[in-house]
């Protein structure tokens, strides 16, 4: 058997019970959205007249639209600042400096601890209170806020384990050739990091999008909060947030194709180098015969 599991491969039998199985999961899987659609049907949700509102383009324009705005907005914002934030604390935590790393470990690990949704409302609570920034842009501040602290400290672990998952003669060759332990971690070890990891980062910053949906709890006009706002003035709340959730799966989706693809482009950039370091080899010279001349 090629390749390696961490069960047993299942024979004949077993395949055909999951096969089964899932057969059984997909038809009770499509049962139950029949049963959803009949149960919506029957109370008036899927008529034709909850959904105009969506059909008007003052809707998009004036509410969908500009909330939409608002979510790339926040989170484009705090991707850059959670990046600069996990770098630099990421770096103290792999300091050698008692005192850097542990102020480093210290912030990283509680913020990593505290909810994102209680970060939001302090820092909303905070900043409209006393009145730093203009009480309109409170929401907005905390949100970003919010969301490049919590984020921040993730990224910053994901630099710390980068750093550790490096082979060890990285750092010895960069000593080798004169450069000090904390220019090795910056021109050498960091940067291979940063490539060893980018999926996963590209997968944070799905969290980060997805996330800033929670500034509607503090009134940030994002596009959750916007559609609230749809749904509440035509009656027509769940349509709103459906339309809202379909927009967000659009949004996550191309994110998600996104970390897939560059994984799987990193993936095969390793797979080359390691080849290119292991090199030809040795030519298989001609068979050396071994064998002695019977003589009579």
């Amino acid at each position: 058997m090629s390749g390696s599991v961490l069960f047993d491969a299942p024979g004949p039998k077993a395949r055909r019970r999951i096969l089964i199985l899932n057969i059984i999961g997909a038809l009770g899987f499509i049962a139950l959205i029949v049963w959803v659609i009949s149960v919506l049907a029957d109370y008036g949700q899927l008529a034709p007249e909850k959904w105009t509102s969506f059909t008007q383009s003052s809707t998009w324009q004036n509410y969908l639209l500009p909330g939409l705005m608002n979510t790339f907005k926040s989170a484009a914002i705090a991707i850059f600042t959670s990046l600069a934030f996990g770098m630099i604390f990421g770096m103290g935590r792999l300091a050698h400096n008692k005192i850097i790393n542990g102020i480093s470990s210290v912030v990283v690990e509680f913020f990593r601890a505290v909810p994102v949704l209680l970060m939001m409302i302090f820092f909303w609570i905070f900043f409209g209170r006393m009145g730093i920034v203009p009480q309109g842009d409170a929401p907005f501040v905390a949100v970003v806020l919010a969301l490049t602290l919590y984020n921040g400290s993730v990224v910053a672990e994901l630099v710390r384990s980068g750093v550790h998952g490096l082979p060890k003669g990285q750092r010895e060759a960069g000593i080798a050739i004169g450069l000090t332990r904390g220019q090795s971690l910056r021109f050498v070890e960091v940067p291979q990091a940063l490539v060893a990891m980018m999926p996963a980062l590209l997968g944070q910053f799905v969290v980060i999008l997805k996330d800033s949906a929670l500034g509607a709890i503090i009134n940030y006009n994002e596009l959750l909060f916007s559609s609230r706002l749809v749904g509440t003035g035509n009656a027509n709340v769940f349509q709103a947030l459906l339309v809202a959730a379909v927009i967000f799966i659009l949004i996550n989706f191309a994110l998600t194709s996104l970390a897939q693809w560059v994984s799987t482009r990193v993936a095969r950039r390793r797979a080359r180098a390691d080849a290119t370091d292991e090199g030809p080899g040795e030519a298989p010279g001609p068979p050396q015969t071994m064998g002695t001349t019977a003589t009579v």
